[in-house]
């Protein structure tokens, strides 16, 4: 047998998880240098443009092919994507690294509330009491537009955890990607994109497409295959981790040192994503060699 092959469900799609979260924090942690450059809501335009525009190359979807349901749940997570990702870039702006994923997360913590059965909720309550430690909400140094950018953040990635596992399981490879993502992009450049033309030169550019590789095109991708083969309350608690790398990387590379409250909510939601990813396969997969095609491009 294989080492791929020997792999169960749930711990495949953790995997796929955690390469993902690592991706968009190191990515996070890159775009901050842009946002000096073009502004937060600038950064999220380039990153989503040039992302949209990658997947239109290099899948070259037939829309003819897609169902009716298919498109329109695409259409959707392209919205929410642009949403999560002007919000969080916003938030970032004001708010430490570590600070801003803990109160995105809130919403792949409702999506496992709701979902989750069984110890599954456990996990959960375990990843919230972590998320306290890392926002510690009592000190009141958190910058409020910047609390309320990551909230909203946090209701945009919620519906997109449960639409982009609809689309992963309407549609093969990155057919439901090179619909949403030109969406997304479509979005922001109405948002953000007329203030920020004006201001942008080969060199950015050029900075911008090799970020939108980084973030989101390859942790997107891994998402997409993650929620083939875990369930969306599992895959919510799994995104537990994500304050942790959040809260490591902002202080590896922008030099945001965690106090020990931090600390040990890092411990915590660590605990609680390694109960997730041993209790949450779907019961059912996508078979495996449309997700090997799919990465493979």
């Amino acid at each position: 047998m294989t080492r791929s092959s020997s792999l169960s469900p749930a711990r495949a799609g953790a995997s796929m998880a955690i390469a993902s979260m690592l991706c968009v924090q190191l990515g996070l942690a890159v775009s901050v240098g842009l946002i000096d450059d073009i502004g937060s809501s600038g950064a999220a335009w380039l990153r989503l443009f040039w992302a949209g525009v990658l997947l239109l190359v290099v899948v070259r979807p037939r829309l003819g092919l897609y169902s009716r349901e298919a498109l329109l749940a695409g259409t959707a997570l392209g919205v929410v994507t642009a949403g999560v990702t002007l919000l969080f870039m916003e938030a970032v702006a004001r708010l430490p690294l570590g600070t801003a994923s803990a109160l995105e997360f809130l919403g792949p913590l409702a999506v496992a509330v709701v979902r989750s059965r069984g110890t599954g909720r456990a996990w959960a309550l375990l990843a919230a009491a972590g998320v306290v430690c890392l926002t510690q909400p009592w000190s009141g140094h958190a910058d409020p537009v910047g609390v309320a950018c990551a909230l909203g953040a946090a209701v945009c990635w919620a519906a997109y955890i449960l639409l982009t596992q609809r689309v992963g399981d309407a549609v093969s490879g990155l057919g439901g990607l090179a619909i949403s993502m030109p969406v997304a992009g479509v979005v922001a450049t109405v948002v953000a994109g007329p203030g920020v033309v004006d201001h942008l030169t080969p060199e950015l550019l050029l900075y911008g497409l090799g970020l939108a590789i980084l973030l989101p095109v390859v942790p997107f991708t891994l998402e997409l295959l993650a929620l083939r083969r875990l369930t969306t309350g599992a895959f919510g608690t799994l995104m537990a981790l994500e304050p942790a790398f959040a809260l490591v990387i902002g202080f590896l590379a922008l030099s945001q040192v965690p106090n020990g409250l931090a600390v040990a909510g890092i411990a915590l939601v660590v605990a609680a994503g390694i109960g997730a990813e041993r209790s949450g396969a779907r019961g059912e997969t996508r078979d495996a060699p449309d997700d090997v095609r799919a990465l493979a491009a």
